[in-house]
């Protein structure tokens, strides 16, 4: 099958990679010209403007946007419409808010446009093992794109979730679920590594991937990195967010379903990025001013 592809970050590359080894024919562009020579030497055709990628293309089109979400991927499907014909199709592979595929996929319709929303997980081993693929939007444009799914992902690892804003929708839940199970895993390992015992993590990790009821592609990971540096100190504990934790705590509240784990999740990722805070000085202020508590002078 014949595929644009745009953005060739950590995970676009991988993925055009991936769907070149499938015997498919994919045509780039990347802001970064470096990029798009890295992948023609893959066997993927470079591209120097949109302009030039779609008219590469043969009809109807199908063209994939992998850039950041918000602004970038707005303005790219905003860059990429405009070169568009009835027919083609527009497929954000990123990690869009739902509600912005609904609202685009309406704006696109009268333009004679597709648009497919895929909630893409895998991260930088997709490349390896495969991309989990949650696909919304019109099901006969999904199977229409169903070779380069079936390509990307391992086997049985795609599927259509439903109406626009499915696919992503799906994804950020998912996501959501990720940050509440990488905390607990995060909580877990701090308390063996203050334990009298002088527990091997690594091996606690490796032991659990054998048959435990904890066992996950996490818990395999999170040995990966204690193998690495065992303590954990070659890193800050200075966690980001995506940005769908917090859609999944905002639907939750939408949908007046209690979330305690995932928002829990969410604020200790806030934490994470506070040192020395008002909240905390204002703590110690507090049982000093009620108990006369001893407090710490600031450096």
């Amino acid at each position: 099958m014949e595929l644009g592809f745009v953005g060739l970050g950590r995970m676009g590359m991988n993925m055009v990679v991936r769907l070149l080894r499938g015997g498919h024919r994919v045509i780039v562009y990347n802001r970064s010209p470096e990029k798009v020579r890295e992948a023609e030497g893959h066997g993927a055709v470079g591209t120097t403007s949109i302009a030039d990628l779609v008219a590469r293309l043969g009809r109807p089109r199908a063209i994939w946007v992998m850039v950041p979400a918000g602004p970038a991927t707005q303005d790219m499907i905003d860059t990429v419409v405009r070169h568009l014909d009835r027919d083609d199709i527009i497929i954000d592979g990123g990690n869009s808010n739902f509600h912005d595929d609904a609202r685009r996929a309406e704006i696109l319709k009268p333009l004679g446009l597709h648009y497919v929303d895929v909630g893409t997980s895998g991260g930088i081993w997709g490349l390896q093992v495969g991309y989990c693929l949650m696909v919304g939007g019109e099901e006969a444009v999904f199977r229409q794109l169903e070779p380069l799914f079936r390509t990307l992902a391992p086997e049985h690892g795609y599927g259509h979730m439903g109406a626009h804003g499915a696919g992503h929708y799906v994804k950020m839940v998912h996501n959501g679920i990720e940050y509440g199970m990488m905390q607990a895993i995060a909580e877990g390992f701090a308390l063996m590594h203050k334990s009298p015992y002088g527990l091997d993590l690594p091996r606690i990790a490796n032991l659990w991937m054998q048959g435990s009821v904890v066992r996950s592609w996490l818990v395999e990971l999170a040995g990966r990195a204690l193998e690495e540096d065992p303590a954990l100190q070659k890193i800050r504990g200075w966690v980001e967010d995506s940005g769908e934790g917090r859609w999944t705590v905002q639907d939750a509240i939408d949908q007046s379903v209690p979330a305690w784990t995932i928002t829990a999740a969410l604020f200790a990722r806030f934490r994470s990025r506070e040192e020395d805070s008002f909240a905390d000085r204002m703590l110690a202020a507090l049982r000093n001013q009620f108990g006369g508590h001893a407090v710490r002078a600031r450096e």
